[in-house]
Order: C-alpha cells, then structure tokens, then sequence
C-alpha cells in the first residue's frame, strides 16, 4: 500500500484549488512546484493546506546552505509541511534544507534520480546511490526516486532502509502505480489526475490502485 501524492502543476490560482478541492478526500498531499507558485504565489500553499491536505514544496532547492535555509523557512512559513531538495550542492547545502525542516517539525527529500528519460543521464554510474547515502548521513526524511525505473527504486531502498521513498513519473510518464506501490512509501501523479476530465474519479481510481 501506497500514498497518493497530487503533483498540481497548473499555473492558475483558481484552477489549483477547483482541482484541490475536487481530489483532497482522494489524497495523502499536494505537491505543488514552480508553475504554480510563479502563477499564483507561495500564499496559495497555505490556501491548499486549508484544505486538510498535506502540502509538499517540491521546489528542487539547490543552493549554498544559507540561501537554503531561507528558501525553506519560507517554504514551511507559508504552510507546507515538506521540502524537496537536491543533494548535488554539496553535505553542508542538504544539511541545511533538513535542519529547516525538522526545525518547523516539517520533512525534507532528496532528489536521487528523476523520472523523465534524460534523469537516467546524470543520476547514473552510482550518482543516484551516493545522492542516497548523503540523504542518510544528513537525516533527510526519504528520497524522491523514479517510478518509470522501479528496478532503481529498488535499489535505492537498499541504501535508505526504512526512509521513505516518493516516486513520480505514474500516469503521463507511463508508469503504473503496481509498477512501485510495493517498493515506495507513496505514489507522485500529476496530469494524469489534474488534466483529467473528472479529476475526482482520477483521484479516486489512482487512491485505489495505490491500495
């Protein structure tokens, strides 16, 4: 069994929360990233968590330790109640992403392989696996790794143990949430839900697939 994580990527304030309040009964969180808070502002992550959803700031934070603790105390300011961020800035950047976090009594991940078929470039040659063992050492909460290969998910939960693990690429990348539920901690779709013509029966029926 599986979460269900709804990766809202529109850029309308008004469309987010007709779709957020269509789905939230269906869903274990809202992840909300760029599009959608350049369109309508970091206050519309406070109006979705007014909801009763959980709301995750996947905004791939990637920068010197200090400039990452403002982003993410931000972040949590405006009422999320996790980060993503990447680990490739370097121990002492992460660090900080998750001390942010764990200060506002918040989660952070880390990016340890994308889900599109360009992510099999960089996150290879055992990048993915040392991503994973910083994410440890620095006491991040999980990982975010890709549904579109479950064979490295698998491999990465040998390095992260019981952390969670939150997979994107279900539904418009083509993975299937029986291709991860039994590997992950929760299950990331976006278009396949919020691009629905009914994104309350999408929801729906992605929640029971995850079960």
């Amino acid at each position: 069994m599986s979460a269900l994580i709804l990766a809202l990527d529109t850029t309308s304030r008004e469309e987010a929360l007709r779709i957020a309040s269509l789905t939230a009964d269906h869903l274990d969180a809202i992840k909300i990233g760029y599009p959608l808070v350049l369109g309508a502002g970091l206050s519309i992550a406070g109006e979705i968590a007014a909801l009763g959803v959980p709301v995750i700031a996947d905004f791939k934070v990637a920068d010197i330790p200090n400039t990452n603790t403002l982003i993410c105390d931000q972040v949590f300011a405006a009422g999320c109640s996790a980060v993503i961020c990447h680990a490739f800035p370097g121990g002492d950047s992460l660090e900080a992403c998750v001390a942010s976090a764990h200060a506002h009594g918040g989660e952070c991940f880390v990016v340890c392989e994308m889900s599109h078929p360009g992510g099999a470039e960089w996150f290879s040659g055992g990048v993915a696996e040392r991503f994973s063992g910083m994410a440890v050492t620095a006491g991040a909460d999980g990982i975010i790794a890709p549904a579109t290969r479950p064979a490295r998910v698998a491999a990465l939960r040998e390095i992260i143990g019981t952390k969670k693990i939150y997979s994107p690429g279900v539904g418009a990348q083509g993975a299937a949430p029986e291709d991860v539920k039994a590997l992950v901690d929760g299950v990331i779709v976006g278009r396949a839900i919020y691009g629905a013509a009914d994104p309350s029966a999408a929801a729906r029926e992605y929640r029971d697939r995850c079960r």
